[in-house]
């Protein structure tokens, strides 16, 4: 089939609509697609297409609706914005199937749209990429190393995780992402956690090395979030997982790691220090083959061919 992609920012920032749009399309391309990638409705996007996947909203969602039923393709679009605003709008676009991305998500979507049909199809990770026995980077801070994966922005809370850090006798901190939050985050770095934290970012084809060299994945980021493939990332590579106690990172989670408050600080670093402790032995892994891409693109297929027998 002829499958296109929307993605305003593919190929100049790797966060995880982009993280979902590449993989996704590499796996759907080795099942035998024919797959484009576009910025956007006006890249002169080939009209032979059979499916089109935006992860753009508003009214780039909405113009997208148009080209569909002009050209008599059908319309996907997965709930990459979370719950919330931006995906009430997507819902409301009327897209041919809405791809939600937990079963929280797929309860609220259906009662923001009850019209539109709707199915769940999670995010992912390369199993093959993302491994306990990847060859770790070098970090020169002491351990154990805490690692938080996310773009330096407000909505991730790194601040919480950078104050529970600070709480505990030994270990570090690394941030990895950019973002405008930079500066600030690095200054409260260096009076809480001196000597011990490291603001950095990696081209994708790196990161599994970073995971390996880390003991402890953290994701304070607020409750409204998609997903977070991070942390099927984090979970893949071996790591335990500390993250936000909302229903949708308890799904993603599950008995590989522990849930808080993070904005409760002493609670959050309680929480940091008893994952530490804990022996998690292959949990992570375990809990993250559920989420692989191959299967994931394989759930896609068969939404494409029963979209295009109808």
């Amino acid at each position: 089939m002829n499958i296109a992609f929307l993605c305003r920012h593919y190929g100049k920032s790797f966060r995880g609509a982009e993280t979902y749009v590449r993989e996704l399309s590499s796996h759907l391309s080795r099942l035998g697609h024919n797959v484009k990638i576009y910025p956007h409705i006006f890249s002169g996007i080939d009209k032979s297409t059979q499916i089109l996947i935006s992860t753009n909203g508003r009214l780039d969602a909405i113009l997208a609706r148009f080209w569909c039923l002009f050209y008599h393709a059908k319309l996907i679009i997965p709930g990459q914005s979370g719950p919330g605003i931006d995906d009430r709008w997507n819902l409301w676009c009327f897209p041919d199937t809405f791809v939600a991305l937990t079963d929280f998500q797929l309860y609220w979507a259906r009662k923001a749209n009850p019209f539109v049909p709707i199915v769940k199809i999670p995010n992912g990770v390369d199993l093959s990429k993302f491994s306990p026995l990847i060859k770790p980077v070098r970090i020169n801070i002491p351990r154990p190393i805490i690692l938080c994966i996310a773009a330096l922005t407000p909505a991730k809370r790194l601040d919480l995780a950078i104050k529970a850090v600070s709480r505990l006798k030994t270990g570090s901190l690394v941030l990895i992402g950019e973002g405008d939050q930079k500066d600030q985050l690095s200054d409260l770095c260096q009076q809480l956690l001196p000597g011990r934290f490291t603001i950095t970012s990696f081209p994708h084809q790196h990161m599994p090395a970073v995971y390996a060299a880390a003991d402890l994945f953290t994701f304070p980021t607020v409750p409204y979030e998609s997903f977070g493939i991070a942390l099927v990332e984090a979970m893949a590579s071996g790591l335990p997982v500390v993250a936000t106690d909302d229903p949708i990172r308890r799904e993603i989670v599950g008995v590989a790691g522990l849930f808080v408050d993070p904005a409760d600080t002493g609670a959050y670093a309680a929480a940091l220090q008893k994952a530490l402790k804990i022996n998690w032995s292959k949990k992570p892994r375990i809990r993250a083959q559920q989420y692989s891409w191959s299967k994931i693109a394989s759930d896609y297929d068969r939404l494409f061919r029963k979209l295009c027998s109808q």
